[in-house]
């Protein structure tokens, strides 16, 4: 089992993968939470704020392993990339009649970014972080 998350989360090969994904991830967001009634549904098994959280967190963390470049790189660059994301996502939002975009939502996304990336920088091995 270990070898298969090491496979998944730290290998070249898949690095793009690892990005690709996030960026997929994101667009199942969008277009998921332009659907009318989508979030009420699923607020019903989780607060926005965990929905964020983890949400952004994941796709922080494929960012950042799908990346190239020193720690302090990848971590800048995912956490402006989330930033980035969680504003189009409100800005989305507030397009819509059903729906409406909140700086709060946004604030939790930007954290969820910086606690994952600062994770990351601070515990993935260094083999892995210098790629």
């Amino acid at each position: 089992m270990p070898a298969l998350l090491s496979l998944l989360v730290l290998d070249e090969r898949l690095r793009k993968l690892r990005y690709g994904t996030a960026l997929a991830i994101y667009a199942a967001i969008l277009i998921m939470g332009s659907l009318p009634g989508a979030r009420a549904e699923i607020g019903t098994v989780a607060s926005g704020i965990v929905l964020h959280s983890l949400a952004y967190g994941v796709i922080t963390f494929l960012l950042f392993t799908g990346s190239l470049g020193s720690a302090r790189e990848r971590a800048i660059k995912s956490v402006l990339t989330v930033m980035v994301m969680g504003a189009l996502d409100e800005l989305v939002q507030s397009f819509l009649p059903y729906r409406s975009g909140a700086i709060g939502d946004w604030l939790v996304d930007c954290n969820a970014a910086l606690i994952t990336a600062g994770l990351l920088w601070a515990f993935l091995p260094q083999t892995a972080r210098s790629r």
